[in-house]
């Protein structure tokens, strides 16, 4: 034996069947797959996208924080959420009853609901905020289809509106308004912060044809009270959730000192600042010692829109101010009111009342209500048939 051959070392090895040789599993991995669609626009020399050119993504990438968690809970208005959350919890009940899945739902679980509340006879608005919470709950992308839900509440509203008349709130017109101050004005002394309150609130809200939510956020910061009139900065509003502000005017009324924004209004911060209230909210709850006092919960010190609502219907109801129905007006007669009044007189209350320009509410309600009348051709003929009997008086 050779030293090389001492040098190989030998080794126990077994013989098997090439059959039985079995090499571990090497996964496939796929080719990637191109991403376009008939929308895809690719610039000359443009490579195309494939799957391989995605991020690959990881669970940090779809946290986010607690800070940021409450952030998107408190985003909504708070009337928005409570009716949104009212509707999604009533759906799904129903589908617990019904053995169905809530979330997400099939667009056939969707449809069946919208049906149930058609049987119910619900109305087609509130059918439509049903239908939005429902969807709005749901991931982008996975949302029911509307099709046959739209089709089935457009019969729906086409029936409704047969059978039922709409109720609008009893506008408050000008004597009406001063029948509701005059109740202010009556207050006993210990009443009397609270008689101011409703009072600037009254007049000033008639005058902006202001929305509850308007009234319920205003700070004393951003009235310019002037002898012509007051300067309101609405900060957000229902046509401005971007909160870019707008400026509303309100003319005073000298002819009429009990209904005059200025005189409120400024009645009112004299009562406040006996008080020591400078700054910050405008209309705040009131005790019954007549006192203001620092609230806590999420609205502080503010009155929320309800409470602003309610301070409308108190005093309509002494007043004994009324719609047709018999019910007591509301907060949004404070806002029909005064926009029909300027509809009569020819005038377009879209920009006091801050509705979107062209708002089809303002025409449809308002201006050509008010033109209707003003114009209706029956006034020309009856004004011919006045003249051919005064020129004619023996016919």
């Amino acid at each position: 034996m050779t030293d090389s051959d001492s040098a190989v070392e030998v080794v126990d090895a077994e013989i098997v069947d090439d059959e039985d040789r079995a090499l571990p599993a090497v996964a496939e991995v796929p080719a990637p797959r191109a991403l376009v669609d008939r929308h895809t626009l690719l610039r000359p020399g443009a490579p195309v996208p494939t799957t391989a050119d995605l991020p690959t993504y990881t669970e940090a990438d779809f946290r986010i924080s607690q800070e940021t968690a409450d952030l998107i809970d408190e985003a909504p208005p708070a009337n928005t959420s409570r009716t949104y959350g009212s509707a999604r919890r009533r759906f799904e009940d129903w589908c617990g009853e019904n053995g169905r899945v809530a979330m997400p739902c099939t667009t056939a679980t969707f449809v069946e609901y919208v049906g149930h509340l058609v049987h119910r006879d619900m109305a087609p608005a509130s059918i439509r905020v049903h239908m939005s919470a429902i969807r709005s709950a749901h991931p982008d992308g996975q949302q029911p289809g509307m099709k046959e839900a739209r089709q089935i509440l457009s019969k729906h509203a086409r029936e409704w509106a047969r059978r039922r008349t709409p109720r609008k709130a009893a506008p408050i017109r000008t004597p009406a308004l001063a029948a509701m101050v005059a109740t202010c004005t009556a207050s006993v002394e210990r009443e009397r912060p609270r008689a101011l309150r409703d009072a600037a609130l009254l007049t000033l809200g008639w005058g902006m044809l202001a929305r509850r939510s308007e009234l319920a956020n205003l700070l004393i910061e951003q009235l310019v009270v002037e002898d012509d009139g007051v300067t309101v900065l609405v900060a957000f509003s229902k046509t401005d959730q971007a909160a870019a502000g707008e400026s509303t005017f309100v003319p005073a009324d000298p002819d009429h000192p009990a209904v005059c924004p200025v005189v409120r209004v400024r009645a009112w911060l004299e009562g406040l600042r006996r008080q020591g209230v400078t700054s910050g909210p405008l209309f705040r709850h009131i005790t019954r010692g007549g006192n203001i006092r620092p609230r806590s919960g999420p609205r502080g010190d503010f009155l929320s829109p309800d409470a602003i609502g309610d301070v409308v219907k108190a005093r309509a109801e002494l007043a004994g101010v009324k719609g047709p129905d018999g019910r007591p007006a509301t907060a949004h007669g404070n806002r029909r009111g005064p926009a029909q009044e300027i509809s009569e007189a020819g005038g377009d209350p879209t920009a006091q009342g801050r509705w979107k320009p062209g708002s089809p509410t303002v025409r449809k309600h308002y201006i050509e209500p008010a033109a209707g009348k003003a114009n209706n051709p029956l006034h020309a003929a009856r004004a011919k048939a006045r003249a051919q009997a005064d020129s004619n008086p023996k016919a």
